[in-house]
Order: C-alpha cells, then structure tokens, then sequence
C-alpha cells in the first residue's frame, strides 16, 4: 500500500459525522478524511432544509430538528467550549474519540459543513465573523475556516462578503462539483439550479481567490460513471480555469458512510485512483484520492 493510500482509508471515526454533540444545536467535531485531523463542524441549518437532495446524502430529513433557527449568541458559546476542549485534550478522553491517533488530535479546521448549504443561512457572514474571532481569541493562527458549499450562491453580496472575512482569516472555499453532464448532475444531485449555475457560481469565486473542488462519485444501482461523464467532468475544470478560476486542488473521494439511497454504493479505491489520473494529466490540477474503504 502507497503512502497516498495509507493517508486515504478511512478510520473507524471517519465513518460517522453526526451533526449531534451532546446539548449542542449548532457545533459538532468530527475526524475528517479531507482535513487529516479534527475538523469542528458549523451548522448553520439546523432545520435540515436545503436546495439539493444528493443521493449520497446521509441527513434524515425526516426527523424533528432541535432548532430552526441559528442564535449567534449560543452559537459562539459552542464554538468557544469546543475549541477549549480540543485544545485542553478533554475531548480525546470521550469514548467517541478516545483512539483517535496522536498524530490526529489537532484542529484542523473550522468547518462551514452541515444539514444543508451553508450560504442559504440569513446570518452567513456574521457566523464567519464569530468564527474568525473564536479562531484568533485561541491562537488558531494554523487552523483554517473552510467553507464547504454546492456553490450555488456564491455571488450573492452577502455570501461575497462572508468569503471576503474566510480570505481575511486563512480561509478556503471548498465546492461541490460531483458530475460533468446536466443528466447525471441530476441524478446524483438532484438540485434546484442547473449544472452551469454551479460552474458559474465557481468560477466567480475562483478568479478571486484559489479553491478546492470536492468531487464524489458512487455507484448508483451498481453503475459508476461512464467514461463519457468523466470526460465531461474534467472539461468542466477545464472551462473553470480557462475562464480565469484558480482550482488549489481536487478533492476525490466516494461514500465512505451509509447514504440515506440504497442504490447508492462505494466506488472501488482502483476508480477513484483513476478520476484522480484523469484530473491531473488532464486538467493539470493536483488531486487527491479519498477511499470508501
């Protein structure tokens, strides 16, 4: 096994991202494959509303939400608690995180990731603030505020301005790009905006600071993604950086939890090796495989 590999299977803590900490309605930690360390999860929709409906997805939106509402004065206490106890060590002395590996107990990062598209969220760029605040009150100076979004409001002025903070506070910008063609876009994502709105939507936010593209492909009723999709695909990061969009790297990985979709399965690690080839020989962009098992 290479070392790439080695990095890229998942941990027994990478399999579940519950959004619920104990009384918390709001902040979460999880052991992220993406940020090789303990990510501390935002959720800016509590009420597990949002405008795409992945078939990969693992939110039960069916079940009652705590709140349906972000309260940034809760939401700053839950942050600073967690922040504390992550950095005291209390937090690898839960069952839930006792064996996580020494190398892995360290905030990586603050992470926009939660039951729906950050950027839907009416006080976005007020919770980016607090969260840029609570970083530097901890001297996080390393950590980053990363946004993880499908990009489709991104060139909303509220939303801009809240990026404008994370480019202020060692931010990145993660976006979702799961497909090439409008027809498996759909499927996989069944979404309330077009394909090219994304493209737009990244491309916008690419030319003005470099950013991270989050791909995952799956197996849906046993079929993964033709040749012709994945050829597609790597024309769409095509058409991003030809338009002037900065891609700092491409982030490909398959189900690594159970999906809320049967029909939706894990890629073998040999295909995500192979979407990762195709990115970089011809897209020219780095990549990196993240495995389901």
């Amino acid at each position: 096994m290479t070392d790439e590999r080695k990095k890229s299977v998942p941990l027994p803590q990478h399999q579940i991202h519950s959004r619920d900490w104990r009384e918390n309605w709001y902040v979460y930690p999880v052991i992220s494959r993406r940020s090789r360390g303990l990510s501390i999860g935002v959720n800016l929709n509590p009420d597990m509303a949002c405008n795409f409906d992945c078939i990969y997805c693992q939110v039960d939106r069916s079940a009652k939400p705590r709140t349906r509402s972000v309260e940034i004065g809760r939401l700053s206490d839950e942050l600073e608690a967690l922040i504390d106890e992550a950095k005291s060590g209390r937090l690898f002395r839960d069952p839930a995180f006792a064996e996580v590996p020494s190398e892995l107990r360290r905030i990586n990062d603050i992470a926009f990731s939660g039951d729906g598209e950050p950027t839907t969220c009416k006080v976005f760029e007020e919770s980016v603030r607090l969260a840029a605040d609570a970083r530097r009150k901890a001297s996080l100076l390393d950590t980053k505020i990363v946004l993880i979004t499908d990009a489709c409001y991104l060139t909303k002025p509220e939303v801009e301005a809240g990026l404008l903070v994370l480019d202020e506070n060692n931010g990145e910008v993660w976006a979702k790009l799961d497909a090439g063609t409008e027809a498996y876009y759909q499927v996989v994502n069944r979404p309330n905006y077009p394909l090219q709105h994304v493209i737009d939507g990244i491309i916008a936010a690419s030319r003005v600071r470099p950013i991270v593209i989050q791909s995952l492909f799956l197996r849906w009723n046993g079929e993964g993604p033709n040749e012709a999709e994945l050829a597609a695909y790597v024309s769409r990061l095509n058409e991003i950086q030809n338009a002037g969009g900065q891609i700092k790297g491409v982030q490909v990985y398959t189900i690594a939890r159970t999906p809320a979709e049967e029909s939706a399965s894990a890629l073998a690690n040999d295909e995500v090796d192979h979407i990762v080839e195709l990115v970089r020989t011809q897209a020219g962009v780095a990549a990196e495989s993240y495995y389901g098992a």
